[in-house]
């Protein structure tokens, strides 16, 4: 939401995300008077990594090496197969939301 009266015209920051494919991955746009936050913008490279890497999902405030969402299942068996591990490792709320740590191979190396 924009304000009516803030200038439609001024300038505004904008950062793009490109993946080695050359696809846009993302897009974020500040108004001048906002500074970016590096942090953010490092936190969301390091998601779209281990999300390719694992086929996930990333909660709210995702931060490296926290566990990430399953993708939700895409067949019978693979739902009750779900249920039955969220039943054991209470790894998640129902078959629809359920966590994952990151495997070895997708760990991120902090700074």
């Amino acid at each position: 939401m924009i304000a009516n009266s803030i200038n439609t015209t001024a300038t505004v920051r904008n950062v793009y995300i490109i993946d080695e494919k050359g696809v846009i991955r993302v897009i974020l746009v500040y108004p001048m008077n906002v500074g970016r936050n590096i942090g953010e913008i490092l936190r969301i490279i390091k998601a779209l990594q281990v999300s390719d890497c694992e086929n996930a999902s990333m909660g709210a405030n995702w931060m490296p090496n926290e566990p990430v969402i399953n993708p939700i299942p895409k067949t019978f068996n693979e739902l009750k197969e779900r249920v039955n591990e969220i039943n054991e490792k209470k790894n998640g709320m129902s078959w629809y939301l359920s966590f994952k740590n990151i495997s070895k191979k997708c760990k991120i190396k902090e700074d």
